[in-house]
């Protein structure tokens, strides 16, 4: 089956909120709600064919826009392959020119609407940050909490706890101090058994790559309206992420890291082919840092995490 070669645009305003657009009912999947654009034409570039798509849609000319994410999905009358861009600045008045209902929408209600299967990664995309904190080792709960306290006022949305030389019951002290701060401004992500879920209902989950393997088969572990990422270190644990269900992955480590100095790094050219056979976001970690996020969407990432390089100093 060929497959359609589509450019879309996660369109966000200047106050943060999210363009989508209803499809007309006869077209595939009319009658739900979709990320504006259009079929690429052949020998077009993506930028070129997402502009022109943008204008005759919208009426809008685009200023300024990144890679956001590619998904590749198999319909069972339509494969396609979404390359979507992120636009953040544009000119004139987005407006139905060709009749069809717009709405701007907050990223968190953006799971409220009903989206073709092919759009529920952007859905993620569009609803994640550039960035995503990961705690330091060996800090006293008194340091991680003033850290987590600069961190949230610096502007972090995405933070993981980690702190593997804690014991559990100290461990879920601080996860309930840590969601209490976390709670309107940034998405807390915990780590350990799944046994503890229903105590921490606000918080995503985050697998290691060992949960991955051991609960992969068994599908998704709780609902969709919950944060589930993992960690992956090669092809075949993204292909468990995604046969899981998970909405994000973390890919590691794509250079030498002081935290794990004996693994070898995949380096940026292997992160960006792994990413391309990914259909979920995925941030870069190990050896990266806030200067290294447009490397990271070039290659195809969502952004970057990092433990050192994100730490308030």
């Amino acid at each position: 089956m060929k497959r359609l070669h589509v450019a879309a645009a996660v369109i966000r305003g200047a106050d943060g909120r999210v363009l989508i657009a209803r499809r007309p009912e006869h077209k595939h999947q009319g009658g739900l709600w979709e990320f504006p654009g259009g079929k690429v034409e052949a020998g077009e570039a993506v930028e070129a064919a997402l502009a022109r798509e943008l204008h005759e849609e919208l009426g809008i000319d685009i200023a300024a826009s990144r890679p956001l994410i590619q998904v590749r999905h198999d319909y069972p009358d339509l494969a396609v392959l979404l390359d979507v861009h992120e636009v953040s600045a544009f000119t004139g008045k987005p407006h139905g020119r060709e009749g069809q209902p717009l709405a701007w929408v907050e990223p968190r209600e953006l799971p409220h609407y009903e989206f073709p299967e092919a759009n529920r990664a952007i859905v993620a995309a569009a609803r994640l940050p550039a960035q995503y904190l990961i705690t330091p080792d060996n800090l006293e709960p008194g340091e991680l909490l003033r850290g987590v306290r600069q961190a949230l006022a610096g502007g972090i949305r995405l933070l993981q706890l980690r702190a593997p030389n804690m014991y559990s019951p100290e461990y879920r002290d601080l996860a309930t101090d840590i969601q209490g701060l976390c709670a309107g401004k940034a998405q807390l992500m915990l780590k350990g058994p799944l046994e503890w879920l229903g105590d921490f209902p606000a918080a995503g989950w985050h697998l290691t790559a060992a949960q991955l393997r051991k609960y992969a088969p068994n599908g998704r572990p709780f609902p969709r309206e919950r944060w589930l990422a993992a960690s992956c270190h090669d092809a075949e644990e993204l292909a468990l992420a995604a046969q899981m269900g998970v909405d994000f992955v973390t890919l590691s480590p794509v250079q030498a890291t002081q935290t794990h100095p004996d693994a070898a790094p995949l380096g940026w050219a292997a992160a960006a082919e792994l990413i391309r056979g990914c259909n979920q976001p995925v941030f870069l970690l190990g050896g990266v840092g806030p200067q290294d996020q447009a490397r990271g969407w070039q290659a195809g990432a969502q952004g970057v995490a990092g433990i050192r390089a994100f730490w308030p100093a």
